[in-house]
């Protein structure tokens, strides 16, 4: 799951959705500083990352790519499956995407000092490209991975992993769907455990 599926999947804490949006970069313990909202926040993140590595649609998606980007694989079917997402938000939120996204990110400008470095310096490109919302198209998908390919140099060449969306589009369509029911049914429960 990548970050839209991350924050839907945090429930309604600005807090855990902050803690869940940031987790990527905060490694063993080093999340006890925070408060205990956004700690939640970051346990269920990782919970949400294992789960869905170890999941066997998730895993049946990423096989399709293995051939071609190997262990990039996962890093596209999580955007991918952001994809569809935003595209059928309408069957997961009674809110508007575009409302969703914006008191999202005035959370984080409101809870700014909070934010670890990464986050503070990432917000800009985020916010002023609006990633969030451009994830609900393919041009935008591909504008995403193209971003992220130049990011590991152009080792990934994640930025053609559009090929295969279109391709099989209906596949991880329906394969996302059956996924992601299930996976909200898994972040519910964890959440009340924390």
């Amino acid at each position: 799951m990548n970050f839209l599926a991350h924050i839907y999947l945090s429930g309604e804490n600005d807090l855990i959705k902050i803690g869940n949006f940031m987790a990527d970069g905060i490694r063993g313990k080093q999340f006890e500083h925070f408060p205990l909202d956004v700690q939640k926040g970051i346990q269920l993140h990782r919970f949400i990352d294992t789960y869905t590595d170890s999941h066997d649609i998730f895993r049946k998606s990423t096989k399709r790519l293995h051939d071609r980007y190997h262990h990039y694989s996962g890093v596209i079917v999580d955007i991918v499956y952001d994809h569809f997402l935003a595209k059928n938000w309408s069957n997961y939120s009674d809110e508007k995407l575009e409302t969703f996204i914006s008191r999202f990110y005035n959370s984080l400008h409101d809870n700014y000092d909070i934010l670890t470095e990464k986050t503070q310096d990432l917000m800009p490109y985020m916010i002023g490209r609006n990633w969030l919302l451009s994830y609900r198209t393919v041009d935008g998908i591909h504008q995403i991975l193209t971003q992220m390919d130049r990011r590991s140099k152009n080792i990934s060449q994640m930025q053609y992993a559009v090929e295969e969306l279109k391709e099989f589009y209906d596949d991880f369509e329906e394969e996302f769907t059956l996924f992601f029911e299930e996976m909200k049914k898994q972040a519910k429960i964890k959440l009340l455990t924390l």
